[in-house]
């Protein structure tokens, strides 16, 4: 949402849940609080790092709004969303690792360790010679 500001103030965990507190700041200045709620065990079942929570939370603010609840839910549907953007930039970051590699041959170093060999020519030297 335009004009938002999403302030994180803090947390707290009932039993399996982890609330974050954010602070709203809207663009006319006036504030108003919201609690994003997390289910630590579809986080840990979906292999999201903790440290990576609160961020997630604010993102879900940003981009589905508050409302008029001023309680939200990252729900299991947010975090595979979370989970298959991260396994696609994996793949990218993969194929970038793999492209930049290149093939060791078994000629590698062939042609200076040949070449200082006293008396030794090569095919092309040879050729060039006649």
């Amino acid at each position: 949402m335009s004009g938002m500001e999403f302030v994180f103030t803090g947390f707290r965990q009932d039993s399996d849940i982890r609330s974050y507190t954010f602070q709203i700041i809207s663009a006319d200045r006036t504030k108003s609080k919201v609690t994003v709620g997390a289910d630590l065990s579809l986080i840990r079942k979906h292999r999201i790092p903790l440290q990576e929570l609160p961020l997630l939370c604010r993102r879900l603010l940003e981009t589905n709004g508050v409302g008029k609840s001023s309680t939200v839910m990252f729900t299991e549907k947010d975090m595979l969303v979370y989970v298959t953007e991260r396994v696609a930039a994996e793949h990218v970051a993969e194929l970038k690792r793999r492209a930049h590699r290149t093939p060791v041959s078994s000629r590698a170093g062939q042609a200076w360790r040949t070449a200082g060999k006293a008396g030794t020519l090569t095919n092309a030297a040879a050729a060039a010679k006649k």
